[in-house]
């Protein structure tokens, strides 16, 4: 028994037939076909049987839909049990050709209404395959639409066998059928049910016989019906609404078989299509792109484009005008209107069944609006950003195209009211250019440190860096127009060891040149961009890893490497006028060099970095004493060192603590102060001592033994340590640095001294506070010449209780309580009495000298006062130059 196969909504597939019943049909079919297929009004095709359809039995089950409309649905897509690729693929015209000639088809056998039977059968069996669909012309009020495709009664389709039967011996008998002149209209029920169009169709001639194929070719004029209707149902198409659509043709279709009139039959149908047998937009490749100046007298910037369009539906020929377009993207909102980029315009085009479309594309942006390119509300891109954005990254943007323009003034208006306003979104796939800045690079860096009076937390109380910004901008090869990039801006992520380190803020634009370097070989070619960025604030995201790089750049003793990645931005001369492109990826590695010096720096070959002492050649002078109180003194000098870096660095501000084998005794702070690679000279370095507030009653002790040891020409060092108040607007810096406390040894001191009498003995090259002396044996008395750092301070000794020995042995004492002055630089003492020791070897030896000179040793105690500060303090001095006078 036969499954329902009709053509309206069958679900019975060729497959589900007895083979020995489709073997019988076959033949009979073959035979049939040789002695009786026709032709429409020509010459018919070589006969030969299409059917692979048998007989069946059985009544079958009832459908909502008539057998002629699921034959047409099935016709128009894939054929799910036969699991055969469709011949034929949907499009509006067809759609509507179609529907037409399935109503011509269903008229020519109602002609038979003999009996309720002939129309059933009719219904049924009637199969239309097309094989060509062309428009052949525009008229001022429609087109011309050639239609061919071949027509058979198949009457296996048929459910009840008492109906084949009947109809099968009435067709038979008839042998053919004729209609004239059909007039069909297509409406839209569920759009108000407005007329989509008429066809005029001419009469046809087919064969109805069971099994036998008549080839049918004709040319109807096909009119538009209301504008409007049709542009509702592509806006819904376009927006994705249509869940399906239903359409409903009504015709008055004259009939006659032979000499036999049978009058003018009404018919009317409606077919349903789902949204799965809409068709979509096909698949294209944009096999050329080419970006150049704009020409022919125009301004801006002119593309060039082949798209190579897949086509899928081989029955169509169609010849379309000149079509110009407008091109749009997203605004900033999915709610806001598209904005128009530029337009676009395409030759004639030439479709051709089983061919491939190739479209040649002229664009043209004249100029950006705006609206492109002014920053979105909550965002930091404008539309166009990120577009270019998503384009640059591979990701599929979306196109808008506004149709249509005719530029030719013989496309008939019809056409423009039809197509004009009708927005498509067109995918638009992206292309990955992978990392598009080559290299990223920053040289004569500059380090400031913030300002003291900065507000902890805000971008201004960070750390930031000046430098030398080198981007080198690979551009894709379809890029052959002009570009001039005058500015510049990037947010950067560095990076130590694959771990995020900080962040880098470059928020406002600075200025920037470019240079275009043409590309070679493979290479292609590329924008080299320069810009000289200021005071970048730099955030540290990782105390811990800052603490590593720290001691990396000051104990390493080999450079490192900083990794950065940025987000940049551009700004563009075109020739569509001024263009900011932002969210650009860049990578980039920056080498550091250690501020302690890279090894073996000092050439001596045994591999061992230099001490920080000996790059950063610290000597200070000039001190002057600017303040003091009972416990303090407020020291100013200036410092000569050289920074063994390439780097530069502003310090408004810092202060650090000053200690003495871990006792505070101090602080020194550096304002408004900028470092340069290689020598510095004049560095202001106010210092305050007052070991008693710092570190009490310790501390004080602690200070006067250093104070002594330094005056006495010792070997001491200070210990300088950072702080939580180093940087006040970062304490979290300053506690960061405190753990990398520094030991230096106590700068030497220098003066502008004038040269030592030639009669004095040699110096030992250290600076003594005691120079040399002057012994006068019959008054006994000495002459002390004294050196006092300091340039404009005079300093007072309240007390002086000191031993000179000869060679271990004593030669005499001074005990003096008279306060009197030391001023700055070199001076010299009041006569001094003196307590010879008569008879130790030490006074021997002095009046063996009598008139000479030799070398004494000293330890004093002495009191000194400048200011409201006193201590008291020990000097002991080694191989002191005395001239021995009568």
């Amino acid at each position: 028994m036969d499954t329902p196969d009709g053509p309206w909504g069958s679900t019975r597939t060729p497959s589900s037939r007895p083979t020995s019943q489709k073997s019988t049909r076959s033949s009979r079919s073959r035979q049939s076909q040789t002695s009786s297929r026709t032709t429409e009004q020509t010459p018919l095709l070589l006969n030969e049987d299409r059917s692979d359809h048998g007989d069946g039995d059985g009544d079958g089950d009832d459908d909502d839909r008539s057998p002629a409309q699921a034959r047409l649905l099935r016709s128009l897509s894939t054929s799910s049990g036969s699991g055969k690729t469709p011949v034929w693929k949907r499009r509006w015209p067809s759609i509507l050709a179609l529907a037409l000639l399935c109503l011509l088809a269903i008229a020519i056998m109602l002609g038979f209404l003999a009996s309720e039977g002939i129309e059933e059968y009719a219904m049924q069996a009637a199969d239309f395959q097309p094989t060509k669909l062309a428009l052949d012309g525009l008229t001022d009020h429609g087109a011309r639409v050639q239609v061919e495709g071949d027509f058979k009664m198949d009457a296996s389709k048929v459910r009840k066998q008492s109906v084949r039967n009947i109809g099968r011996f009435g067709t038979w008998f008839a042998r053919e059928a004729e209609t004239g002149p059909i007039d069909a209209e297509v409406y839209l029920p569920e759009y108000g049910d407005v007329l989509v169009g008429t066809a005029r169709i001419p009469g046809i001639k087919v064969n109805i016989r069971n099994g036998h194929t008549t080839h049918v070719s004709f040319v109807a004029i096909v009119e538009p019906g209301s504008t409007d209707g049709i542009r509702s149902v592509a806006h819904d198409y376009l927006d994705g609404q249509l869940k399906q659509i239903r359409l409903r043709g009504k015709a008055q279709v004259p009939v006659r078989s032979g000499i036999i009139k049978l009058g003018k039959q009404t018919v009317e149908q409606s077919m349903v299509f789902h949204g799965g047998h809409v068709p979509a937009l096909p698949k294209y490749n944009i096999t050329k792109l080419n970006l150049r100046e704009a020409g022919h007298g125009q301004k801006g910037l002119g593309a060039d484009t082949s798209i190579l369009v897949k086509n899928t539906f081989p029955p169509v020929s169609l010849d379309f005008p000149p079509v110009a377009v407008d091109v749009l993207i997203d605004g900033c909102s999915p709610s806001d209107k598209h904005l128009k980029v530029g337009t676009a315009e395409t030759p004639e085009l030439h479709i051709r069944p089983r061919t491939d479309i190739k479209v040649n594309v002229i664009g043209n942006v004249e100029k950006l609006a705006d609206p492109l390119t002014q920053v979105c509300p909550n965002s930091a891109k404008s539309p166009l950003d990120a577009f270019i954005g998503d384009y640059m990254k591979g990701e599929d943007a979306t196109i808008y195209i506004n149709c249509c323009r005719f530029p030719d003034p013989a496309t008939p208006d019809w056409a423009r009211d039809l197509l004009k306003d009708i927005t498509v979104p067109v995918p638009f796939a992206g292309k990955e250019m992978g990392n598009m800045v080559k290299n990223f690079s920053m040289a004569n860096m500059h380090f400031s440190l913030p300002s003291p009076w900065a507000e902890p937390g805000t971008p201004e109380s960070n750390p930031s860096i000046s430098a030398t910004v080198k981007v080198d901008i690979g551009l894709p090869n379809e890029m052959n127009f002009p570009l001039d990039v005058n500015q510049i801006k990037a947010d950067a992520d560095i990076f130590y060891k694959k771990k995020l380190l900080g962040k880098m803020k470059l928020d406002k634009w600075q200025h920037a040149n470019s240079t275009r370097i043409e590309g070679h070989g493979q290479d292609g070619p590329s924008l080299l961009v320069q810009s000289e960025i200021e005071k970048a604030p730099i955030e540290i995201q990782d105390d811990d890893l800052f603490s590593e790089v720290v001691q990396a750049l000051i104990f390493g003793g080999k450079p490192i490497n900083m990794d950065m990645k940025a987000t940049v931005g551009v700004g563009v001369d075109t020739p569509m006028g001024k263009l900011v492109i932002r969210g650009i990826p860049a990578e980039g590695t920056v080498p550091v060099k250690p501020i302690g010096g890279s090894k073996d720096h000092n050439g001596t070959g045994d591999g061992k970095a230099p001490s920080m002492m000996e790059r950063l050649n610290l000597k200070v002078g000039d001190m002057a004493i600017v303040d003091t109180s009972p416990t303090s003194i407020t020291l100013q000098m200036k410092s000569n060192f050289t920074n063994p870096t390439n780097y530069t660095a502003t310090i408004p501000y810092f202060n650090i603590n000053v200690l003495v084998n871990g006792t505070l005794i101090g602080s020194a702070t550096v304002e408004n102060s900028t470092v340069h690679p290689g020598n510095n000279s004049g560095t202001v370095v106010t210092v305050l001592w007052d070991p008693y507030n710092f570190g009490g009653a310790e501390g004080k002790a602690v200070g006067a033994e250093w104070l002594s040891q330094f005056i006495s020409g010792f070997n001491v060092s200070l210990t300088m340590q950072a702080h939580n108040g180093t940087i006040p607007s970062q304490p979290a810096l300053g506690h960061l640095l405190s753990q990398f406390p520094i030991t230096v040894p106590a700068p030497h001191m220098s003066t502008d001294e004038p040269e030592d009498d030639p009669d004095a003995p040699p110096s030992d090259g250290k600076q003594h506070f005691i120079r040399s002396a002057t012994m006068h044996i019959l008054s006994s008395t000495a002459l002390f010449t004294l050196f006092s750092p300091f340039k404009s301070t005079t300093m007072y000794l309240t007390s002086l209780n000191a031993t000179a020995f000869y060679e271990g042995h004593e030669a005499g004492k001074i005990l003096y309580d008279l306060p009197f002055a030391v001023p700055p630089g070199l001076s010299e003492s009041p006569r001094l009495p003196v307590d010879w020791s008569f008879g130790s070897l030490g006074y021997e030896a002095i009046k063996k000298a009598l008139g000479g000179q030799l070398k004494l040793n000293a330890f004093a105690i002495v009191g000194v006062r400048i200011g409201q500060w006193r201590e008291t303090i020990w000097y002991k001095g080694g191989k002191i130059g005395a001239n021995v006078r009568l």
